[in-house]
């Protein structure tokens, strides 16, 4: 049976002092209904920037408290679909984002969601990306905003959290305290303005707790192959980190020596960037699915 948590049930930041709101065993199926990173306080493209309550962004619905999970585990959380409202809002203006230094006005724009696209305007129609920008479980020191991404996941908005990608984190906490919201309709790489398309949805996801492992930083696996998600103070630390940690993953899995596997991830890994507007920016690296079935490496079992 699915258990559904409504999008009433909500954090601004994760943290271990989070009471959960919903307990659930290893193996179940939980519906999750979220605002959109505003909280759902736009409502007509006339919304002024001092209209709208700046601390209650990025709302995540819950914490979910996931029986058996232990610090030192890994929470396998595998998103089996994402059902989005019917229309996105986007901002941007003086200070938000890449370009935020060129801005002069504060402009709100509503994208209605019809027929499987996203309408930009009258000439343009985007293709929908579902993804989710915040997912995280309780970070192991102090409480973090739920703007901010780190070891505990968070705000990585990075596009491949999708449905049939299937994310592992580490675990700090008992039952690891699970969170999620930010949802977007579409968002390209870097997520420049400081905002994709948000909007409210519904997500079906799949928690189950893996013993046996312990991680740092969140990976993510898909059709594609595996990356490994890693947030810091810089792009350049961010991605040398993820490169790091995916050899280090790799190489007790193989009969390369460490010269080898570097040349091997040089030729065929890829450093990919996944936003650069959040307090921290964050950075993957990917390895592709014919490397890992090469030599029968199965992610984390």
């Amino acid at each position: 049976m699915t258990k559904h948590l409504a999008r009433e049930h909500f954090v601004y930041k994760m943290d271990q002092d989070n009471a959960p709101v919903l307990t659930v065993q290893s193996g179940d199926q939980v519906e999750v209904d979220t605002y959109d990173c505003f909280e759902n306080q736009i409502k007509s493209e006339m919304t002024e920037f001092s209209a709208i309550d700046w601390d209650k962004v990025n709302p995540a619905t819950g914490p979910i408290f996931v029986e058996g999970a232990q610090k030192g585990d890994i929470l396998k959380v595998r998103i089996d679909d994402i059902e989005l409202g019917d229309r996105g809002v986007m901002v941007t203006g003086p200070g938000l984002g890449v370009m935020g230094h060129r801005m002069e006005d504060f402009q709100v724009k509503i994208i209605p969601i019809q027929d499987g696209r996203a309408v930009f305007n009258d000439r343009l129609a985007l293709p929908l990306n579902p993804m989710i920008g915040v997912i995280g479980v309780a970070p192991e020191n102090e409480g973090i905003s739920c703007g901010t991404p780190g070891a505990h996941g968070g705000n990585m908005d990075t596009k491949e959290v999708t449905t049939g990608a299937t994310l592992y984190f580490p675990v700090f906490h008992e039952g690891a305290l699970l969170s999620l919201g930010d949802l977007h309709a579409a968002m390209g790489d870097g997520e420049i303005s400081v905002s994709g398309i948000e909007i409210q949805a519904k997500v079906k996801i799949t928690v189950e707790v893996i013993k046996g492992y312990e991680i740092s930083y969140p990976f993510l696996e898909n059709g594609d192959g595996l990356s490994v998600l890693v947030s810091k103070e810089t792009l350049d630390e961010s991605a040398d980190t993820a490169v790091e940690l995916m050899i280090d993953y790799l190489q007790p899995q193989t009969d390369l020596t460490l010269s080898e596997l570097t040349m091997l991830m040089s030729a065929v890994g890829q450093v990919q960037v996944s936003q650069i507007v959040d307090p921290l920016k964050t950075a993957r690296f990917f390895v592709p699915r014919y490397v890992l079935e090469a030599y029968g490496i199965k992610a984390f079992r």
